[in-house]
């Protein structure tokens, strides 16, 4: 009996000692945001009237252990001037002296514009994506919104890419997880860290866009699928309440707080 329970706790050390750090970053610029009615766009019940919200453009630098992945890489440089970010991705990597040959996974939430525009700068990295926007992206003749041309190096077989049909576990240990939320387009994911101190976050991609659009279950007019994007909502909200989860609105200025400011690490 002494044994076995001297085996289980040496067991439960080795498992300990192996556990691997993990931080979350939020970049300081992954596009400039502004105040933006929200009404026709974001509601197809048109349910916010005059409301004016601040939007913002984000992107997360995940490290666990040796492994670096990023979440979302933001607006193109070369995107119109209004909404282009100010420093690239790679020149706010190096003041955290990450280099791009280092980054070993991006995870994209979707495939649009504001969440791609910098992936082409990591052409060594494995891309996960949602099988359908991944369908989307390297298809001949991609739809309107399709932020497709980031991704040649991918699609001409240059890089790994692993299109997701549902929830992908990243590093095998729980603690870095794609979470299926499909709605806003068809293969949209979101993400979910767990931090030794800061706790669970969930970063939702644009399940939600802002903090009465998820309060409210809007969807926006644009989303490819109500009944997916309210699923997905819901999906979001049961796992914040099971983990005690900070859900983190990515285009929400109101949430920008509630990380670190760069260079600062969640942990």
């Amino acid at each position: 009996m002494l044994r076995s329970i001297t085996t289980f706790l040496l067991a439960v050390s080795a498992t300990l000692a192996c556990a691997q750090e993990v931080t979350l970053t939020r970049l300081a610029d992954c596009g400039t945001g502004g105040p933006r009615a929200v009404n026709e766009r974001f509601s197809d019940t048109y349910a916010y009237g005059d409301l004016k919200v601040a939007f913002v453009f984000s992107c997360y630098l995940v490290k666990h252990g040796d492994d670096y992945m990023m979440w979302d890489t933001g607006q193109a440089m070369s995107a119109a001037a209004d909404v282009a970010p100010k420093v690239s991705v790679v020149d706010q990597l190096a003041k955290l002296n990450v280099t791009p040959a280092q980054i070993k996974y991006v995870g994209i939430s979707h495939y649009h514009g504001d969440h791609t525009g910098q992936v082409d700068s990591f052409p060594g990295a494995t891309v996960l994506i949602g099988k359908g926007d991944w369908d989307a992206v390297s298809s001949p003749k991609p739809g309107p919104g399709v932020n497709f041309k980031p991704f040649a190096h991918w699609i001409s077989g240059g890089g790994k890419v692993e299109a997701l049909p549902g929830d992908k576990d990243v590093f095998g240990d729980g603690t870095v997880v794609i979470l299926n939320t499909p709605g806003h387009t068809p293969g949209h994911h979101s993400l979910l860290v767990k931090l030794k101190d800061k706790g669970n976050v969930i970063l939702v991609g644009d399940a939600a866009h802002f903090h009465e659009n998820y309060e409210s279950n809007g969807v926006p007019t644009f989303n490819v699928s109500r009944a997916d994007t309210l699923s997905s909502m819901d999906r979001i909200k049961k796992l914040a309440a099971t983990h005690r989860a900070t859900v983190i609105i990515q285009h929400d200025a109101r949430d920008v707080g509630k990380l670190p400011a760069f260079p600062a690490a969640a942990r």
